[in-house]
């Protein structure tokens, strides 16, 4: 029997929509509207390669889907010890979703560290399938189990499949030419192919990966690939899966286009591309490599064709200085980091505030103080981005609220920083960074605008009729000062971090001018002219849940939990930090109540009070890890009943 996919109101949970046998099979094959799996496992087990892997082939299929990768920040953890659990968490689904999904369907966990690390997430009646072969009573003891869960009784609410992992893989590799520990590296693409048969997954991706990832290694190529076609060839003989699953693509999801999975930091490094090439302008990163900003570096770096610079400073002061001469230059001039090199970078963006050049900073925000949880996620850099820098020293803020809008908010940064010559701060998180989502490709010719005129020539005339160029001289629309060549002739000028004479850009320390000067560099920022933030409210709420940045899904997600029981709930999202929006304040007003989700102590509902006199109620959380949707729902339907 074959049944229609029903609804995703009705189908939130992602239970069964239909059950039919696979044609001259014998096992059953149900159909799902949504389905979340994690891999996990030691951080030297594969586990982000396996769900990469297996989501850029969910991808491929069509399915909507997004991502949350979470490994440790050490490099090599301890071998099967809970801090060295790396997991890959991916929720696909036959229509629109917005976050990586509260809980796992299914678990697949190839040690007992990664059983215990992910069990207290798993609900009941979930699958778990586990490799065996670790299941060593040393390894167990590691973890702290005194008895294995997988016979003692404590697994017996969820489907567990005990699969021996290790042995089934080196079993399938005996005719190559390799010793047993480099024929157990390959145990992670049997489970991808175990899942792969599971969820019906196309595999010509993968075994084209696997070709040209090993290409100068043929043996271990088709290692790999063996492992890989035997892990789906033992799903579907296996007596322990007697069923596989399909969910359809999201036909409905997505507008006409054409589409490819992309990350957040793949997102803004060809948001930065594009921008280069609608500016005319070379593209300069300096930077410095740190978590979970490098990989914007990496994949920067390898785009020279496009005249693409990228400079790996020595450290995070060299990488802002290096980039702020590229502005002076007259190339689109980046730096890219996390909150700790936010804080060594704050000098020198003072400085691009004083010489009023264009710099985009991108921080990629992750749990502090300090260097405090590298691979983990937070949003708790607001208040530095706005505030830390000596003196008076404004920065307009933007933040992408999903992994495929980084794309559109490195050229909406560029627009800004081009047209108002200006440093402005980039805040992204280590959510958006490395989880993923399906993005449709723009056409050319919907990227904006972003060319930009350099000054040419003589831009003022003193009393004499003597034509001089004034490097402070402003465009009376913008308050942005020319942007001036080194080498233009007849325009040399100097710049520096002392305060400088309005127009003429001599130093100055009187008094009447710095007070002029700050007021006008304020003011600039003040004007930048931003959208108005837009209200999603069908039912004429009560309560405005507010957000910013990454907290976009689980938000909507929430919201939309609370509508389908009747609950009327109103949602705005700012992408424009500062200068904020100009009808927020009309729009905040409208509500007998605000709530502001927030992965910080409650930094942009500290702003909003000041700014709007609004008592905006702060629902925070910083663990590391994103909002789950049923929880932000919890919380916002004690807001409405409170």
């Amino acid at each position: 029997m074959t049944s229609q996919v029903s609804s995703p109101a009705e189908q939130a949970d992602g239970t069964v929509v239909g059950e039919q046998r696979r044609p001259g099979g014998t096992k059953d094959v149900r159909r799902l509207d949504r389905v979340v799996i994690r891999f996990a496992g030691d951080s030297g087990d594969g586990m982000q390669l396996t769900g990469d892997r297996f989501t850029s082939e969910t991808a491929s299929f069509g399915n909507d889907l997004s991502t949350l990768p979470n490994f440790p920040a050490e490099i090599r953890a301890p071998a099967g010890t809970l801090p060295g659990v790396s997991s890959f968490q991916l929720h696909f689904a036959d229509h629109d979703i917005l976050t990586p999904g509260d809980a796992p369907n299914v678990l697949v966990a190839m040690n007992p560290a990664a059983l215990k690390a992910n069990i207290a997430d798993l609900p009941r009646g979930a699958e778990i399938i586990v490799n065996t072969d670790e299941f060593t009573k040393r390894a167990m003891q590691k973890v702290g189990y005194a008895t294995s869960p997988l016979e003692d009784g404590s697994l017996d609410g969820y489907g567990l499949h005990p699969v021996p992992l290790t042995t089934l893989t080196v079993e399938a590799l005996k005719e190559f030419d390799l010793s047993r520990k480099e024929a157990e590296r390959s145990k992670n693409m049997f489970a991808l192919g175990l899942l792969s048969w599971m969820y019906h997954r196309p595999t010509e991706g993968t075994e084209r990966f696997l070709r040209t990832k090993f290409a100068t290694k043929p043996e271990i190529a088709e290692a790999n690939l063996t492992a890989f076609r035997a892990g789906w060839n033992f799903g579907e003989t296996t007596e322990d899966f007697a069923v596989s699953y399909e969910v359809a693509p999201a036909a409905k999801a997505f507008p006409v286009g054409t589409y490819r999975n992309i990350s957040g930091n793949l997102a803004l490094a060809y948001g930065l591309i594009s921008a280069s090439r609608q500016a005319e302008l070379p593209l300069f990163l300096g930077s410095y490599p740190i978590t979970p900003a490098s990989d914007i570096l990496h994949e920067l770096s390898k785009h020279k064709n496009f005249g693409v610079r990228t400079f790996q400073a020595e450290d995070e002061i060299a990488g802002i200085g290096a980039a702020l001469g590229a502005a002076f230059g007259g190339s689109l001039a980046v730096t890219t980091t996390s909150g700790p090199g936010v804080a060594l970078k704050s000098e020198t963006i003072g400085l691009a505030v004083s010489l009023e050049l264009p710099l985009l900073v991108i921080d990629i925000q992750r749990g502090g103080p300090s260097t405090g949880l590298p691979t983990k996620t937070e949003q708790a850099d607001l208040l530095q981005a706005m505030f830390g820098r000596n003196g008076e020293a404004p920065v307009p803020i933007i933040a992408p609220y999903t992994p495929a809008d980084c794309f559109d908010a490195a050229l909406e940064a560029a627009r800004i920083a081009l047209t108002y010559r200006t440093p402005v701060l980039l805040l992204s998180d280590g959510y958006l960074a490395n989880g993923s989502e399906p993005w449709r490709i723009p056409a050319v010719e919907e990227l904006p605008d972003l060319r930009v005129q350099f000054a040419q020539g003589p831009n003022h005339t003193l009393d004499d009729g003597t034509e001089v160029f004034w490097p402070y001289k402003r465009d009376p629309e913008t308050l942005a000062r020319p942007w001036a060549v080194p080498g233009t002739p007849g325009l040399e000028h100097r710049i520096g971090g002392i305060e400088k004479q309005d127009g003429t850009g001599n130093i100055s320390y009187d008094p009447a001018n710095h007070d002029f000067m700050v007021r006008t560099r304020q003011a600039k920022i003040d004007g930048i002219e931003v959208p108005d933030i837009e209200v999603d409210d069908p039912d004429g709420a009560r309560l405005l849940v507010l957000g910013w940045g990454s907290t976009y899904g689980p938000i909507t997600a929430a919201v939309r939990r609370l509508r389908l029981k009747g609950l009327p709930v109103a949602q705005a999202h700012l992408r424009h930090l500062n200068p904020f929006p100009g009808n927020l304040g009309e729009v905040l007003r409208r509500y007998d109540k605000v709530v502001v989700p927030e992965m910080n102590l409650g930094q942009l509902a500290l702003l909003i009070r000041a700014k709007y006199l609004v008592d905006a109620h702060s629902y925070n959380q910083v663990s590391g890890m994103p909002f789950k949707a049923e929880q932000l729902a919890t919380a916002l339907k004690e807001a409405i009943d409170g």
